[in-house]
C-alpha cells in the first residue's frame, strides 16, 4: 500500500458537514484531505493517483446491529428464505439430507407464515433419521425434528427455563419448537460443543468476505461470545480482520442477581483487554423480550391469538444490571421489540442515570418495532440511540408480523422518522443473518418501504420511508456515533480512518430501484483496497 494515495475525479458523499467533494487524499491509514482535485494534488504531489471517473464514493457502511460469525455460518445452512410452503421446506431438507456430509442438518430463514404451526412430525416426514435444526428467520426460535430433540436431550418432561419455552401439543408432547432462553440454554449449548476453532474461523472469514464485497467496513456485533472473540483476535493478529468490530456481550438472565452481575464484571474485563482500532468490546447486550412473529415480544395489548407474554427480563431484575454496567462505563444495548419492553428498557436506563449521575453515555435500544410515541420522546430525552433495521419491515416477511398484531398497531410499525423528529439518534443495521447483510438493498427498503426480496409487493407504510441520503447517514455516520467511533470512522473526513467504498452507479441520481442492481466495485479499509470487483 502506498504511503500517500489520491482518489480524484469522483463524486464523494462524505456524510459530513460539507457533504460533497471530488477528491480524497489518504496518508497511511487515515484521510489527509477531502475536497477538490487540485487542492488534493497540491497537498500530496507525489502520491499514487486513482482516477474515479465520476464514480460515487460513500463512507464505508457501518452495520449498526449484526451477528458476525453467525452471518458467515449461515452461508453454509440450508436456505429457507424463499420456501413458500411446507412442501417446499420439506423438499429442501430432503435434498440436503441426500447431499449431506455433516452429521446433522441446519437450516435458516424459516417463516411461520409459510408452514403454519410447526411440529416435529412435519420434519420427521422429510428427514426421520438425521438431526434437523430449522432456525426461524428472526433467530429467536428453532424447530427440531425428533432426532434433534434426542440429540439435545429434550423430551416431554423437560421443563422450560425462565424466559423461554419448550412448546408442547395438546397431549403434552414436545412439538420441536423451542424459543428464547430455552433455545439458548438447550440448543445452542449443545451445538456449540460440536464447533471447532477452525469452524469458527471459517465462518468469520466467510462473513468478512461478504462484508468486503458489499461495502461493510465496520460492524456492531450484538451477541459476542468468547469463542467468537478468540477467532476475531486470531484474524486481527493475522491482519485479516478487514472490518472493524465493536462488540456487545450478552448478559443472560439467571434469576440470581450475583450471577447476573458477575457477567457484567466479565464484560468489564474484556472491554479493558480489547480496544484496538479493529476490535473493541464496548458493552453488554440484554435480550429483554422476543419477537412479534413468535408472539414473544412483550406488548401492552394482547396479540390476535390472545397471547400476552411478559418480558424476558422483569424490571426489578434488569435494573441492577443496567445500573452496574452504566457505572462501569459500558455501553448498554437492550433488545426491545414490544411496547411494554421498550418502556421497561427506558425506565431501567432512567434509573441508572439517576443512580450514577452525569456521564458520557451512548446507550441504545434495539429494534423498537412497536413503540408508544411517549416512549420515543423519553428515549430521545435520555440520548438513547434508536437502533433499527430497515430490512425487518420488508413486506415479503411481514405477513405473520401483521397477522399476529392484528389491530391498529400495524399502522405504526417501524416508525423511523418519528425517532429523528423527536430528536433521537437513528442507527440502521441489518441484524444479519436474521435478514440479508447487504447494505444497498437495506437502503432500498429504508427509502421506499418496499420489498428488496420481492419488489412487486405493496409498500409497507410508505409514509415512514426516509430520504436516501438520510438513510445512508443513518447507516454510516450515525451507526459509528452509536458505537462510540464517530471520531474514527463513519464519515469521509480528514483525520478519520480511510474507510470508504466506490459504487458502479450514482444511486442518488437514478431511480431507487437501481439500489437493487448496484454493486460495490472497491472497498477501502484503513487506506488499503481490500476488495476490487473485476
Amino acid at each position: 500500500m502506498p504511503d500517500t494515495q489520491l482518489f480524484t475525479g469522483g463524486k464523494v458523499f462524505t456524510a459530513d458537514r460539507r457533504p460533497w467533494a471530488t477528491a480524497i487524499a489518504v496518508q497511511g491509514d487515515r484521510v489527509l484531505y477531502v475536497g477538490d482535485d487540485d487542492t488534493a494534488r497540491r497537498i500530496a504531489p507525489n502520491a499514487a493517483e486513482t482516477e474515479l471517473a465520476g464514480a460515487l464514493v460513500l463512507p464505508g457502511f457501518v452495520d449498526g446491529h449484526a451477528h458476525v460469525v453467525h452471518t458467515g455460518e449461515a452461508a453454509g445452512h440450508v436456505d429457507l428464505w424463499s420456501a413458500g410452503d411446507l412442501q417446499e421446506l420439506q423438499h429442501r431438507l430432503m435434498k440436503a439430507a441426500a447431499d449431506r456430509t455433516a452429521p446433522r442438518i441446519r437450516a435458516q430463514g424459516w417463516q411461520r407464515s409459510a408452514t403454519g404451526a410447526p411440529h416435529r412430525e412435519m420434519l420427521d416426514e422429510a428427514v426421520p433419521d438425521v438431526p434437523v435444526y430449522v432456525l426461524a428467520h428472526d433467530l429467536h426460535s428453532i424447530w427440531l425434528n425428533s432426532a434433534a430433540l434426542a440429540e439435545i436431550g429434550v423430551d416431554d418432561d423437560t421443563p422450560s427455563p425462565p424466559g423461554g419455552t419448550i412448546h408442547r401439543d395438546e397431549d403434552g408432547h414436545a412439538t420441536g419448537l423451542i424459543d428464547e432462553t430455552a433455545m439458548e440454554q438447550l440448543v445452542w449449548s449443545t451445538l456449540d460443543r460440536f464447533k471447532t476453532d477452525d469452524d469458527i474461523d471459517r465462518s468469520l472469514a466467510a462473513a468478512l468476505r461478504a462484508y468486503r464485497e458489499s461495502g461493510i467496513t465496520a460492524t456492531t456485533e450484538m451477541a459476542l461470545d468468547e469463542a467468537d472473540l478468540a477467532s476475531m483476535r486470531r484474524a486481527s493478529d493475522a491482519d485479516e480482520l478487514t472490518a472493524r468490530i465493536a462488540a456487545h456481550v450478552i448478559v443472560h438472565r439467571t434469576g440470581d442477581r450475583q450471577r447476573d452481575l458477575e457477567q457484567v464484571n466479565r464484560v468489564v474485563e474484556l472491554a479493558a483487554e480489547e480496544h484496538s482500532d479493529r476490535l473493541r468490546v464496548i458493552g453488554i447486550k440484554i435480550i429483554a423480550d422476543g419477537t412479534v412473529d413468535g408472539c414473544t415480544a412483550a406488548v401492552r395489548q394482547p396479540y390476535a391469538n390472545g397471547a400476552l407474554p411478559g418480558p424476558i427480563w422483569p424490571l426489578d431484575e434488569l435494573t441492577p444490571v443496567i445500573i452496574a454496567a452504566d457505572a462501569a462505563g459500558l455501553q448498554i444495548a437492550i433488545h426491545a421489540i414490544g411496547d411494554e419492553t421498550a418502556d421497561i428498557a427506558i425506565t431501567a436506563i432512567e434509573r441508572a442515570v439517576a443512580a450514577n449521575g452525569p456521564a458520557r453515555r451512548r446507550h441504545r435500544i434495539e429494534h423498537l418495532e412497536v413503540v408508544d410515541p411517549d416512549d420515543i420522546a423519553r428515549l430521545a430525552a435520555l440520548g438513547i440511540t434508536a437502533s433499527m433495521q430497515p430490512v425487518h419491515c420488508d413486506p415479503a416477511i411481514q405477513e405473520n408480523w401483521r397477522t399476529m398484531l392484528g389491530d391498529e398497531r400495524i399502522d405504526r410499525g417501524y416508525p423511523w422518522p418519528e425517532m429523528t423528529e423527536q430528536g433521537a439518534r437513528l442507527a440502521f443495521g441489518s441484524d444479519s443473518p436474521t435478514s440479508p447483510h447487504a447494505p444497498l438493498p437495506n437502503m432500498f427498503v429504508a427509502a421506499t418501504r418496499r420489498s428488496a426480496l420481492n419488489p412487486e409487493l405493496e409498500p409497507n407504510l410508505p409514509g415512514y420511508a426516509v430520504p436516501l441520503a438520510d438513510a445512508v447517514v443513518h447507516a454510516t455516520r450515525d451507526t459509528a456515533w452509536a458505537c462510540g467511533a464517530d471520531d474514527r470512522y463513519g464519515r469521509v473526513a480528514a483525520g478519520l480512518f480511510a474507510d470508504f467504498i466506490v459504487l458502479d452507479r450514482d444511486i442518488f441520481a437514478t431511480d431507487l430501484d437501481e439500489l437493487l442492481e448496484a454493486h460495490v466495485v472497491r472497498t477501502v479499509v484503513g487506506g488499503e483496497t481490500v476488495f476490487k470487483r473485476d
